[in-house]
């Protein structure tokens, strides 16, 4: 049986991407096959797809979710906010020299008046004197990833969000998409390539190890989503006619299978999903994937392993570091076929 020791490997830390390449689309693309690993550029990728191919794309946008501050006993602390959950409130992790209790009170950005309400789980929730949205957009800054050395500067406002990005609500990119843009999506188009799109507000959680070696033992942090009926029919649409349906980072794959999961099929609307995707799950809508090189031992890595095959992901990320392929959310991307069992 396997364990998340089975996805672990030695990553040069130079390989890790600080800064995006000089432009979207110029990254490197692994085009990961059957039976064979191909080198090449992001900017091909049209011509590995198909006319008739879908698409989908996951259209969340990254909130200002970082906030600095002090608690009112004076000390540091570094507020990263999960969800919004009103207009007032909002669940967030709360990292300090120790921990905060309920009823304390944060000033962050020396501007905001919060209050720790209680905790849940590994989260705390928060009470904002001022309007949630508002105040991140105001004052909080783009939450980059603890692999990325430095602070967030004002070209991460741009380049750490998707050119199709609309529905705010998340707290790190779908980094797959990343590579998009405007050119490549008109290529892509008029290529006969369908594009639909799907809502899944990436978490904090994201980021959290797997603490336990039993992948059954795990438990995701829940994600919410949204499903158009605008989506499920082009879904369908692209089977009929024989397309493939191809998925822009596991976030996608994570919406699109966790509906089919609960519903045996693709349903329109929202919902939350903890689905962890581990090998010998049964993929019903998604037949290729694009996504980046993820960290060792993480639920994304188990997901892509699910989706391609354990042997063949670790051929593919042995080849990716051995001819230098830059790792991780501001990285170069795979292009993978589904395993056919």
């Amino acid at each position: 049986m396997l364990s998340i020791d089975d996805f672990d490997y030695a990553l040069p830390p130079e390989l890790i991407a600080q800064r995006p390449a000089r432009a979207r689309g110029e990254s490197r693309l692994l085009r990961v096959a059957a039976d064979a690993l191909e080198d090449r550029r992001f900017a091909e990728l049209p011509g590995l797809l198909s006319p008739g191919d879908l698409l989908v794309v996951n259209d969340t946008r990254v909130i200002r979710a970082r906030l600095l501050g002090e608690k009112d006993t004076g000390g540091r602390v570094e507020v990263l906010v999960e969800r919004v959950l009103s207009e007032h409130e909002a669940i967030a992790q709360v990292r300090a020299s120790k921990a905060a209790r309920a009823g304390a009170k944060l000033r962050l950005a020396g501007a905001l008046d919060v209050e720790v309400v209680g905790r849940e789980g590994e989260f705390f929730r928060l009470r904002f004197g001022a309007s949630v949205p508002d105040a991140l957009e105001r004052h909080g800054s783009v939450p980059l990833p603890p692999y990325i050395e430095r602070a967030a500067d004002d070209a991460d406002a741009g380049r750490y969000q998707t050119v199709y990005a609309r529905r705010p609500g998340a707290v790190a990119a779908p980094t797959a998409g990343l590579h998009f843009d405007r050119e490549l999506l008109g290529a892509l188009e008029r290529r006969g390539v369908a594009r639909a799109s799907v809502t899944l507000h990436v978490g904090a959680g994201t980021f959290q190890p797997v603490r336990v070696r039993d992948l059954a033992k795990h438990r995701m942090h829940a994600e919410w989503y949204d499903i158009p009926e605008a989506t499920v029919a082009a879904v369908a649409a692209a089977k009929r006619r024989g397309g493939r349906v191809v998925a822009v980072g596991t976030t996608t794959v994570r919406c699109l299978e966790g509906s089919a999961a609960a519903h045996g099929t693709v349903v329109a609307g929202a919902a939350e999903t903890d689905l962890f995707i581990t090998p010998g799950f049964e993929f019903r809508v998604i037949d290729r994937l694009i996504t980046n090189f993820h960290l060792p031992k993480s639920t994304l890595l188990v997901l892509v392993s699910a989706f391609a095959g354990v042997e063949r992901m670790r051929r593919a990320y042995a080849h990716a570091i051995e001819r230098g392929y830059r790792f991780y959310s501001y990285g170069d991307a795979m292009l993978v076929d589904r395993i056919h069992r």
